[in-house]
């Protein structure tokens, strides 16, 4: 006997929006520059690159906007998020010209381009951090400076007990300044300081330079970590400590009441909302999306939607299933990482779905091979927004990335025997396109980082061939999210013995789109018509994971469904397709 627990959720009414915008059913497809496409031979990826992928992006795989990681001027401490000029482009990615020549590009195909916003630090080697270091007047209080604390002893110790996302103190001594600033990451990422108005405005105006060069959003980096606490009689206060482990250095050593989530965070974020929002009426244009990353309780993401009073983030990063979706993970588990999204998230606002980014392991090497498909088709009959990470379209997998070749400063600031705990790397290395020199990412036989040795056969060109693929998959997926059911229509959700989800989405008159997806390590019977009343007779396959035997567009009855383990299967059938 089957256990059924369900919860039904209406979220879209069954009629056409007419003021729908872009966005807010949207495929967000991340590219990671350095490894997408070189087209100069140099070993590391760069916008003309892009550029020439523009219609695999938008006519081979379906997908309405691409994000960019940072491609802005630096020295590349942590690979573009050390910003030495935010109104630049980085030489090895090329020119603000061909930054623009992309937006054009993408704008003649339909597809739009989304930046990364870096807003929480710079470089230390910026000129605005150089004329700080050296108390220019108008760059002074561009960043967080503090002459720290004089022990009895006469000694001079940092402000507070503060610890960096990179491990270590959070505080850095600079000699010509004669004081301490702030470094939340890297050493050589310095905090600006969004207490001086000047600053704020400063950051305010780089946002609207891109957008005159033809962008269509943009990507906020780490936004908690924009604010600090103020000094209380001149002394910032110490965090506590957690408990959670012995090691001093690791962040994870305090909780960070004082330096993350301040409540001058969410306003700050809704500022920029207004920021866009303003060139968007000046100018006419069509939606300018802003996406908010924050590994933050749950709370606080809602905030960063916006409130009563102002809007926010369009789309503040869903990390729910991500950070809690793990290789074992069950059908329940994963059932309840949905939830407690859609539990919380407010009737006006769209929900987003993630699974993948260039900060953790990638899917496939996560959460495993055999499940990359059911993800994928989870992940895109979900109402809303999906997000994938380049290369998860074929379930690139992890490269194993040596000490010697490590380079991700975040492994690089542990040790020989613990750095792939920390490191990034296996997930950034280069797109897989075809069977030629360097997975034909380069031309150069020696690339930023290695290629994958399993490149000869695990490529786009060799799934493009195949009969059936992974990214055949996600084409299809893509495909179906175009059509009025998935866009407009209601949601219900029912779970099977804790193993099997089955999602129904909806829309009168047009039809019914049911996916079920096998949490089981075993082949598993499902019998439709004893989850759902009313259910076509009949129904289309649309796609299914590569372990099944169904063929994309044979008829199968409501009651014929067959599932291996780990797999998913997304159905489509006719609203006249009687019970």
């Amino acid at each position: 006997m089957w256990k059924i627990l369900s919860i039904a959720v209406v979220l879209c009414v069954s009629a056409v929006v007419a003021d729908e915008h872009w966005w807010q059913h949207a495929n967000f497809y991340q590219i990671y520059p350095r490894s997408f496409k070189d087209s100069d031979g140099d070993g590391v990826g760069d916008l003309r690159g892009i550029m020439e992928k523009v219609t695999y992006l938008r006519h081979e795989l379906g997908v309405d906007a691409i994000w960019l990681s940072p491609i802005f001027k630096s020295p590349m401490a942590d690979f573009g998020y050390d910003i030495s000029d935010f109104r630049d482009i980085h030489s090895e990615f090329g020119t603000v010209s061909d930054l623009e020549a992309l937006a054009q590009k993408c704008t003649e195909e339909g597809l739009k381009l989304i930046l990364d916003f870096v807003p929480n630090h710079s470089s230390d080697e910026s000129e605005w951090f150089q004329k700080s270091a050296s108390n220019d007047s108008t760059y002074s209080d561009y960043y967080v400076w503090h002459e720290g604390k004089i022990l009895d002893n006469g000694t001079r110790v940092p402000p507070s007990n503060w610890i960096s996302v990179f491990r270590g103190p959070a505080w850095e001594w600079n000699e010509q300044r004669g004081a301490y600033y702030l470094h939340q990451f890297l050493v050589k990422q310095p905090d600006l300081n969004y207490r001086h108005p000047a600053l704020v405005e400063e950051m305010k105006e780089v946002l609207n330079f891109w957008l005159e060069k033809g962008v269509h959003g943009f990507r906020i980096d780490a936004v908690p970590y924009l604010f600090e606490s103020l000094p209380v009689n001149g002394v910032y206060p110490d965090e506590v400590k957690s408990g959670t482990t012995d090691d001093p250095d690791n962040p994870n050593y305090l909780i960070h009441t004082y330096t993350q989530n301040l409540d001058e965070t969410f306003d700050m974020v809704y500022q920029w909302r207004a920021v866009v929002d303003e060139y968007k009426q000046l100018h006419n244009t069509e939606d300018i999306v802003l996406m908010a990353e924050a590994y933050t309780p749950l709370d606080n993401i809602i905030r960063l939607f916006g409130n009563a009073i102002s809007e926010g983030a369009h789309i503040p990063f869903n990390f729910e299933v991500l950070s809690n979706t793990f290789k074992d993970t069950t059908g329940k588990q994963f059932y309840d990482n949905i939830n407690r999204w859609l539990t919380v998230v407010p009737s006006n606002r769209f929900s987003n779905w993630v699974l993948g980014n260039h900060d953790n392991r990638r899917v496939s090497s996560r959460l495993g091979v055999a499940r990359a498909d059911l993800y994928q088709i989870a992940l895109n009959v979900l109402p809303g927004i999906a997000v994938t990470y380049n290369g998860d379209e074929l379930a690139m997998e992890d490269v194993y990335i040596s000490w010697d070749d490590t380079i991700d400063p975040a492994a690089c600031n542990s040790n020989p025997k613990d750095y792939l705990l920390y490191s990034r790397d296996p997930a950034r290395t280069p797109f897989q396109w075809d069977d030629s020199i360097s997975a034909g990412f380069s031309t150069n036989r020696t690339t930023w980082l290695p290629v994958a040795s399993n490149y000869k056969t695990l490529n786009y060109k060799a799934q493009k061939a195949a009969p059936r693929s992974h990214v055949k998959i996600f084409k299809a997926l893509l495909r179906l999210r175009k059509q009025r059911t998935l866009r407009e229509g209601t949601m219900e959700m029912q779970m099977i013995d804790d193993n099997i989800i089955v999602i129904k989405r909806h829309l009168d008159t047009v039809s019914t789109i049911v996916a079920v997806l096998n949490f089981n390590k075993i082949t598993k019977n499902i019998k439709l018509s004893a989850v759902f009343t009313g259910l076509p007779a009949a129904f289309e396959v649309i796609t299914s994971s590569l372990q099944t035997n169904y063929i994309d567009g044979s008829i199968v009855g409501r009651d014929e469904i067959a599932l291996p383990a780990d797999a998913a299967i997304v159905l489509e059938g006719s609203t006249s397709n009687g019970v």
